[in-house]
């Protein structure tokens, strides 16, 4: 298992996840590192892994391409305005590869990727504002995001357009579907909110003390911390 990292700094770390031991039984584990370079021109504000294909999108308003089990960059997407804020990949289950990229800007812009090769499919603006997080669903044919103009959209990602979007009456800074995409949950300030995906209809909500900060969908609740 490879991990990687990035910093405000622009230095972008890759590490290998191995036993601390020879025992197969072991579930202790360290890290040893890959790579370590400056892939950006300045903060690097967005990762994204599938496989060992990896992306990283900064405030350079760039995507560098990475080769995981090479260590090596393959390139880089120079097709945003604007800091890259968001960026997730789509793998089907029987790849070991991922299919599509899409990525979110500060100005509110979504690029949808081939992967293979790294070709801009379609360019669109879902939000007025910058966006804040984005989700694909597990068919990869939808995307969900949430922006600072206080707005939901979704993504039809096979059309290449906007099928969806409300006002939300309060920034919104993640969102994701869950396992099965039949789900979605929000997070905005310190309430996280799970909703119907066919409908968004709203299921529950729970409050924490303080802001979310980050959130992961389980088997059977949403786990989140701040």
């Amino acid at each position: 298992m490879s991990l990687i990292a990035g910093s405000y700094e622009k230095f972008l770390w890759g590490f290998k996840l191995k036993p601390l031991n020879t025992d197969p039984n072991s579930k202790t584990l360290t890290l040893t590192p890959l790579f370590s370079y400056p892939s950006h021109l300045s903060a690097i504000t967005s990762l994204a892994a599938a496989g060992s294909a990896a992306a990283s999108g900064g405030s350079d308003d760039t995507i560098q391409l990475y080769d995981l089990s090479h260590a090596t960059s393959v390139g880089s997407l120079n097709d945003h305005a604007a800091t890259v804020t968001s960026l997730s990949f789509f793998t089907r289950p029987d790849l070991s590869v991922p299919l599509n990229l899409v990525s979110g800007d500060a100005e509110g812009s979504f690029c949808i990727y081939e992967a293979d090769p790294f070709v801009l499919l379609k360019s669109l603006k879902p939000h007025r504002k910058a966006i804040n997080d984005l989700s694909l669903h597990p068919s990869g044919k939808l995307a969900l995001t949430v922006g600072k103009d206080e707005c939901l959209a979704m993504i039809n990602l096979v059309r290449g357009r906007r099928s969806f979007y409300c006002r939300l009456g309060m920034e919104a800074s993640l969102v994701d579907f869950n396992g099965d995409g039949d789900k979605f949950y929000l997070a905005t300030e310190e309430k996280v909110t799970v909703h119907e995906a066919e409908d968004a209809k709203l299921v529950c909500e729970m409050e924490n003390p303080k802001r979310v900060l980050c959130a992961e969908p389980s088997e059977v609740s949403v786990r989140f911390s701040v």
